[in-house]
């Protein structure tokens, strides 16, 4: 009788699914903002530079994600197919992450240096004058599209507001490394920095057990 009481009555029935996802939402994020392996930085992990962040938001306003991941399972075949497992320290200063589960195409996880510049601009162009059989669309509108002045250093402040430690120097300078840039060289950049993390040598302190 109660539970056919709650069906009937929607106003009890929306507060109570509402309590219902929110313990579900509480029980997945409460314990991940209390990992450390969660939210500490892969060590080596790059700061991207202005080019690259302009690249990225271009790779998110077109769409990319919808067809591309950005994360390689801890599967052996997926290993062997695209490099080493990803991290959640690899996506400490994504906003948003890529990860994603969507693969149209291949994960771009590690694509950084598997094809130089120019194959990667031929692509963006039109995929299939190097890949006959891709069906992913072409952009060529990229490579006739600029940066307006102020608008990645716009993009480096929001990303340094939620964490991102971009120097002010570097931000400053950003509208001077983007000039004369097309939006297709911005993404072929992004591209180029999805690579594993290098390893960072610790120091004789931080070695001490």
């Amino acid at each position: 009788m109660k539970h056919e009481f709650v069906e009937k009555n929607v106003g009890w029935l929306a507060v109570l699914t509402a309590v219902a996802i929110s313990f579900g939402g509480l029980v997945e994020i409460v314990p991940l903002m209390n990992d450390k392996s969660a939210t500490s930085v892969q060590p080596g992990l790059p700061v991207r530079t202005a080019l690259e962040v302009a690249g990225r938001d271009v790779y998110i306003r077109e769409g990319c994600y919808g067809c591309h991941s950005q994360m390689v399972r801890t599967l052996a075949e997926e290993v062997l197919r695209y490099g080493p497992a990803s991290t959640a320290g690899e996506s400490v200063w994504d906003h948003p992450f890529q990860w994603g589960s969507k693969r149209t195409g291949p994960d771009l996880a590690r694509v950084g240096g598997r094809y130089n510049d120019e194959w990667q601009r031929i692509h963006l162009n039109n995929p299939r004058d190097v890949v006959p059989e891709s069906n992913m669309p072409g952009y060529p509108w990229l490579a006739e599209e600029g940066f307006e002045p102020g608008e990645v250093p716009a993009m480096m402040k929001a990303l340094k507001a939620v964490g991102v430690p971009f120097d002010d120097a570097a931000i400053v300078r950003a509208d001077a490394d983007v000039a004369r840039k097309t939006k297709a060289d911005a993404v072929v950049a992004f591209l180029q920095s999805l690579k594993f993390p290098k390893a960072v040598p610790l120091t004789a302190t931080e070695a001490q057990p």
